[in-house]
């Protein structure tokens, strides 16, 4: 199997052309490409595929094999490809992904006949929770603000998110009855001050990654609804930052950061995957 790696600020997925390529079971695919010891190492596998209502198509599937509707940072690197490789001609500045959450438009900023940053509509953002949402996770009471930007996110405010151990306590927010049976994305928040957040985030099938696109976009919207920042803010994550803002005229959200292509080769998927 060819594949591509690629990375949108830290979190790193691996990536194949299925113009291209056929994948056989992608899920244990994804899960065997993502092991870091044993595979490529990356938090999933996504897809490139073609499209019959956009340019290309976009799945996504996590490290544990399980799907995923949308990623930010994916859709990101998926318009990179597109355009870097020759699936959309070169004087292409916007381009279509479709997606599990929908159609998604994609601003490219090209430098030197490539894209370098790319700015996603994310469309708009729902509250799936009360304002905010009082919850017991493993015996602490906390309160979270639930915001679906296509999948499902839980935001959590901190006074400080460096000390928390999120191998340790991740499972128990991602797998709490209240957000059961589909699980949950978890955003832990540091206000800075009206236009920055730092963030950490544990994803439902993946665990703590570098970025998570969706996450960043849904925080800021859980922010601003709680009055604590502007329409315009920088998010902080392990990897680096995003911009997200609201479009208060369409209530869209739009994120806007890099895609970056690490490297590309081939990988011998083993049979036996299939049937374990």
């Amino acid at each position: 199997m060819n594949f591509t790696k690629m990375q949108g600020i830290g979190n790193d997925y691996v990536y194949v052309d299925c113009f291209k390529e056929k994948v056989e079971e992608p899920g244990k695919t994804a899960r065997f490409v993502s092991d870091r010891h044993f595979g490529i190492g990356s938090d999933g596998l996504i897809l490139i595929c073609p499209s019959d209502v956009a340019d290309c198509r976009m799945e996504m599937y996590n490290a544990d094999g399980s799907q995923g509707i949308m990623c930010g940072n994916g859709v990101r690197c998926v318009g990179k490809y597109a355009y870097d490789h020759g699936l959309v001609p070169a004087d292409r500045r916007q381009i279509t992904v479709e997606t599990l959450g929908g159609i998604k438009n994609l601003d490219l900023d090209i430098l030197d006949g490539r894209a370098v940053s790319i700015t996603v509509d994310m469309g708009e953002a729902f509250l799936t929770s009360e304002l905010p949402e009082d919850i017991t996770v493993d015996g602490t009471d906390y309160r979270f603000v639930g915001i679906d930007v296509g999948n499902p996110h839980a935001v959590y405010y901190m006074e400080e998110i460096d000390s928390l151990d999120l191998e340790k306590i991740g499972p128990a927010f991602e797998l709490h009855e209240r957000f059961q049976p589909h699980r949950v994305n978890t955003e832990f928040i540091q206000v800075v001050d009206r236009g920055h957040l730092r963030m950490r985030v544990w994803e439902r099938g993946s665990g703590e990654t570098w970025a998570c696109g969706t996450g960043a976009t849904a925080s800021v919207m859980a922010s601003i609804l709680m009055g604590y920042v502007d329409d315009q803010v920088q998010v902080s994550l392990r990897g680096g930052s995003l911009q997200i803002r609201l479009d208060r005229g369409t209530g869209h959200l739009f994120m806007t950061g890099p895609a970056v292509e690490v490297f590309s080769g081939s990988i011998d998927i083993p049979r036996e995957i299939y049937y374990d």
